[in-house]
């Protein structure tokens, strides 16, 4: 399942990230590696706030619909 659908408080594991090779390459970097656990902060539109690697990320719905977990 996409990560826009995951609860908040929810922590998952990434299995996979799609989409074009520059847009997985930018996701790497923000350390979304398949594997890697990632909680759910919060959710307000479709924007998520997330836990990942000790570290805090935003994402819209658009980029979490690209990762899988």
């Amino acid at each position: 399942m996409p990560l826009s659908m995951a609860v908040t408080g929810e922590t998952t594991y990434i299995k996979r990230i799609t989409g074009k090779d520059e847009i997985r390459r930018h996701l790497e970097r923000l350390g979304f590696v398949a594997g890697v656990p990632v909680t759910v902060i919060s959710e307000l539109n479709g924007n998520m706030i997330l836990s990942i690697k000790n570290s805090r990320i935003a994402l819209d719905k658009s980029m979490a619909n690209r990762i899988m977990v």
